[in-house]
């Protein structure tokens, strides 16, 4: 009763408040996709995480979840409770359907990398890209806390991106913001593995 007073009360409230230019019923399709994009996100499966023979990899093929999973922790380092602990992490992205035009020259590549690295606060000490003939560029930003990588595959909309980083004090969230926003992927799958897992490194 009460969930009913409160979806009249609503809807009353915006026939009065909804815009002269717009209609009651787009005001609560909006209201109920926003709701619904909430509760969908809240829902969204964590990646899965296989521990295998002194590996810890980390698996995600969806975009929204992992995004979700990875921006828990703004060290960028979301441990799960019980994982063991490493010296860094390794995310291997695949992005695929991304644009061309935006695969093949070495300044463009090169750019967007050097940007991911400046925004998710790593350090950059070197960087070397290379522009292939007749297409692909490969290339790396050396930083304090480890690399940043790529290879791009412009006649197949693919590029192949490693985020390895270490420390504790990489935003790599940021990177992948920077990186989706640059390449345009039409799909993305991610992987992290754990560098340096303490019982390897103390045996």
């Amino acid at each position: 009763m009460a969930n009913t007073f409160i979806l009249v009360s609503s809807l009353a409230f915006g026939a009065i408040a909804a815009p002269a230019t717009g209609s009651l019923f787009n005001w609560v399709r909006g209201i109920f996709g926003r709701k619904a994009k909430v509760s969908q996100a809240a829902t969204l499966p964590p990646p899965t995480i296989v521990n295998d023979a002194g590996w810890t990899l980390i698996h995600c093929d969806d975009d929204e979840a992992f995004g979700q999973w990875l921006g828990r922790d703004e060290e960028g380092l979301p441990t799960a409770p019980g994982e063991e602990p490493s010296l860094g992490s390794h995310l291997l992205i695949e992005m695929y359907g991304c644009k061309g035009s935006m695969l093949e020259a070495e300044r463009i590549v090169g750019q967007a990398m050097r940007d991911a690295a400046v925004q998710s606060k790593a350090t950059v000490v070197e960087e070397s890209f290379h522009e292939f003939k007749p297409y692909g560029v490969s290339g790396a930003v050396i930083i304090q806390e480890s690399h940043y990588t790529i290879h791009t595959w412009p006649e197949h909309g693919y590029a192949a991106v490693d985020l390895f980083y270490c420390g504790g004090t990489v935003l790599v969230h940021k990177a992948v913001d920077v990186l989706k926003e640059r390449f345009q992927p039409e799909r993305i799958k991610f992987l992290v593995v754990r560098r340096g897992l303490q019982s390897e490194v103390e045996r």
